[in-house]
Formats: structure tokens, C-alpha cells, sequence
């Protein structure tokens, strides 16, 4: 199989990234950036299939072995992060998975998430009143960005203070910065949720991080390195995810006025339109690093055993063979199943109030603005540079 290099400027334009990799069918083997080869798989039903496929692994102790195996001299495993925060769910696998995610199931249930309305309305029209009287404004710091993190740290119990700070760390770690900028931002997130862990232990107060710190399920708890991992997850994907659900969800309709039009004068149609905007330009780009316990066959193709596999959320979501005209937004399309929050046991924990707070802020923006458009050409905007995430630099939009 020819191996595909993979280009420096790739998120620039992911699903033009997606496009090239299909043309070759449903995997295909790539060298990414930093030197890492891979499989990357945009085929719909391959890729359903893979996210629960069990012989494809995430335990974080195996995965740091492949990969200083195989990334070139130099090149800093993990980005220098370590382990510190790696001991979560989402590193690990079946019977620690289960353990891990029984003890935070329940505070991302839709019943516990439907709750949390009436605040993210709050959060939504504060932040709306804001902006009000503005002509012109960067939507991601001024409205896509504060709503979520507002509300992850309010449900975790992260000081308001704080949460600036926070957020900068978060950005620079999900981003392809420089080694030393991701292990200083993560040794800065360590030091910080170690001592907001202590203090929720000594007083514990009515948020999820203090039921975290004294959860019992049948004698078991999280230990140190645990806690401070799953809290990092979970503030992490509990903002980075609906920022960019927001902001994406807006500049696509921005770009399609019929739809747009239609939205408004159909509010009903919200929760179907946030699942389309999710299917055509989610917020995650290649699904986080799973490996091949055993030789796995993805079409005609097998992949050996000790490879890595990066599912394409993105490519997955625009395959013809499972929604005709994938590259056409459509807010009416039956959209069931798409892979924007993955699929089988890591599906996103999240997704719940990843919704909501998309349905609330869309909703309320359109109807606030009605004049709301795009403020720069749609090739003069900027996306991150990582490959896990899938989001805009800035977002310039006219209000009026």
C-alpha cells in the first residue's frame, strides 16, 4: 500500500484532507506530520465498525511503548505530556474503562443534562447581552468559547477566576504547539487540578469534581492520578467539543442562506439542524490514537498487529455510500447514527450537554441577530492546527 505524507498545513482543510484519503479507498497509510505512520480510516461503515471493534486498544502504558518505537529521534512522545494526565477513560480499556466510566455515567445523563437548561439559557442571554450594540465581533472568545467553559467548570466546580487561564492551557495542549508550550501548559494543569482536588476533598461542595473525589461504587474510588486525569478529561472535552460545535455550526449556516433562512423561520427544526451541523462539519477531525492487538482487515486491506489507527470522524460523516450529497447541508436530513461523538464504548460521555448547550446557543443567537453574517471571505479563515480537533482560530461575524 502506498503510503500517503501527510501535509503540514492538512487541518487547513480536513475534509478536503478526507477526500484525498477515500480516493484510495477505505484506509489508507499515512505519515503525519510529526513523523508518526499510521492507518486513517474515512469509510463510514469501516469506521463504525472499528470504534468498537475490541482488538483496536487505547491503553495509555502500551500506546507510549508504540510510540517510542516508532516516532523518529527527537520527537517527544505525547508531546512531553507524560503521564500525569493520562490515566483517564478514554486512555484505557475494558475492565478500567467500565470502573472509570460507571463513576461519571451519571452525572451526563439526558435527565441529569435537561436540568442544566435553565442555566445555559442564562449563561446563553448574559453573553448575548453582551454583544449587543456591537457592530462587529469575534464570536469564538465573545460567545462560542465562554458558554461552555462557563458551564463545564460551574458543573465541575472550577473557580470563575480561573477559567481563562484554563482555557489557554486546554487550547495549547489540543493544538500541534511546539514540545515545550504543551508540557508547560500541562505541568501548569496538573499543579492546578492536584490543588483544586485537595481542596474539594477537604471541603467538598455541591459540583461533580467533589462527587468524583468521594465516589464509592462498591468499595472502589478513583485514585490520585485518576482523579486528576478524569477531571482534565472531562474539563477538556467538556469545552473544547461544544466550542467548536457552536462556531463551525455557525459558519455553516452563515455559508448556506436557504438554510439559514429556513432555520428561522422553522425553530422547531433546531435539535434535527444541531445533528446535520454536527455530520457536516463536526468538531473532532481524526477520533484520539486507538492500535491493533491483533492483525484487523478493513475492507481488503489488513492491518498488522502494533499499528496505529486514526478513525476520521470528519471523512466518516461525509461518505456518499451512507449520506447521499454528503458535502450538502441539509437541516432536514434523517441524520441517525453519524460518528461526530464517536461510537461503541468511548462514545462521548458528553454528548448529552454537548447538545443542549448547541441547541440553546444557536437558537439564541439566530433569533438575537437577525442580521447576523459573516465578516471575512471563507478563505481567509483560519483553522487550528491539530489533528484531533476540528475548529476555527477566530470566527469574525457583523451582528447588524
Amino acid at each position: 500500500m502506498t503510503r500517503v505524507e501527510v501535509a503540514e498545513d492538512f487541518a487547513q482543510d480536513a475534509h478536503a484532507f478526507s477526500e484525498l484519503l477515500r480516493g484510495g479507498g477505505a484506509v489508507r497509510r499515512v505519515r503525519m506530520p510529526r513523523g508518526l505512520d499510521c492507518f486513517v480510516v474515512t469509510d463510514f461503515a469501516q469506521a463504525r465498525a472499528l470504534l468498537a471493534d475490541p482488538r483496536l486498544l487505547k491503553d495509555n502504558v502500551r500506546a507510549r511503548e508504540l510510540f517510542e518505537a516508532k516516532l523518529p529521534p527527537g520527537e517527544m512522545v505525547q508531546g512531553g505530556l507524560g503521564q500525569d494526565l493520562s490515566f483517564h477513560m478514554l486512555n484505557s480499556d475494558p475492565p478500567d474503562h467500565t470502573r472509570l466510566r460507571k463513576l461519571v455515567n451519571k452525572a451526563f445523563t439526558g435527565r441529569t443534562v435537561a436540568r442544566l437548561r435553565p442555566r445555559v439559557e442564562e449563561i446563553t442571554a448574559d453573553l448575548l447581552d453582551e454583544l449587543a450594540g456591537q457592530d462587529r465581533v469575534d464570536l469564538l472568545p465573545s460567545f462560542a468559547a465562554p458558554l461552555p467553559i462557563t458551564v463545564i467548570c460551574e458543573l465541575l466546580g472550577v473557580r470563575a477566576e480561573d477559567r481563562t487561564e484554563f482555557a489557554a492551557w486546554s487550547k495549547t495542549m489540543l493544538s500541534a504547539a511546539k514540545p515545550e508550550a504543551m508540557q508547560a501548559a500541562a505541568q501548569n494543569m496538573v499543579a492546578y487540578l492536584t490543588d483544586l482536588i485537595a481542596q474539594k476533598r477537604a471541603e467538598p461542595a455541591a459540583d461533580l469534581l467533589s462527587d468524583l473525589v468521594h465516589a464509592t461504587d462498591d468499595g472502589d474510588s478513583l485514585s490520585e492520578p485518576e482523579l486528576i486525569s478524569m477531571a482534565f478529561l472531562l474539563l477538556v472535552a467538556g469545552h473544547e467539543t461544544t466550542v467548536n460545535l457552536i462556531a463551525n455550526g455557525v459558519l455553516a449556516l452563515l455559508r448556506e442562506p436557504a438554510q439559514l433562512a429556513r432555520l428561522r423561520a422553522e425553530p422547531e427544526l433546531l435539535p434535527n439542524a444541531v445533528e446535520e451541523l454536527l455530520r457536516f462539519d463536526g468538531p473532532i477531525h481524526l477520533a484520539t490514537l486507538r492500535f491493533t492487538a491483533a492483525p484487523v482487515e478493513v475492507g481488503d486491506v489488513t492491518i498488522p498487529e502494533g499499528e496505529f489507527v486514526l478513525v476520521s470522524l470528519l471523512g466518516a460523516n461525509r461518505d456518499a455510500e451512507r449520506y447521499p450529497e454528503p458535502d450538502r447541508l441539509d437541516i432536514t436530513r434523517v441524520v441517525g447514527g453519524h460518528l461526530a461523538f464517536g461510537h461503541g464504548i468511548h462514545y462521548c460521555v458528553g454528548a448529552p450537554l454537548a447538545r443542549l448547550e448547541a441547541e440553546i446557543a444557536l437558537g439564541g443567537i439566530l433569533t438575537r441577530f437577525p442580521d447576523l453574517a459573516l465578516d471575512a471571505k471563507p478563505d481567509e479563515l483560519v483553522y487550528r492546527y491539530s489533528s484531533l480537533v476540528h475548529g476555527l482560530e477566530s470566527l469574525p461575524v457583523r451582528l447588524r
